[in-house]
């Protein structure tokens, strides 16, 4: 099972990256994208010069996927690695990998170093 971060979202939506969307083709059903992702990609289109088309891309995208809510589990797991490793990084990334590590499930994300100080999270590039 996968959590796809942000970027990999808007590279599928964009289109890309090939790989990432062969990828995406084989995992179907076993994808989720995280409430934030969704937060963030909706924020986007807002800003886009097509709001309303870009906005109706994300809806249809993440109806297909299962979605990560941040719930309290994730906000204590949160609690534990900001204080094992401090708030050095954007704070979205550290919500996403914590919600992925809590769910069991490996991140999908072009930017690892984002997220290669949060202890024990899987990371895959699937744009490669």
């Amino acid at each position: 099972m996968y959590l796809l971060d942000t970027n990999a979202c808007i590279d599928f939506l964009n289109g890309r990256s090939a790989a990432l969307a062969q990828r995406m083709a084989e995992n179907f059903g076993s994808l989720w994208v995280s409430s934030i992702s969704v937060a963030e990609l909706m924020v986007g289109s807002r800003q886009s010069a097509d709001s309303r088309r870009d906005a109706e891309r994300i809806n249809v995208f993440v109806a297909n996927l299962d979605i990560a809510d941040f719930d309290e589990a994730c906000a204590r797991r949160y609690g534990a690695v900001i204080r094992a490793i401090g708030v050095r990084r954007k704070s979205f990334d550290r919500l996403i990998g914590v919600q992925a590590l809590e769910r069991g499930l490996v991140l999908v994300t072009r930017n690892g170093r984002d997220f290669d100080d949060v202890p024990g999270l899987v990371i895959e590039d699937w744009t490669r």
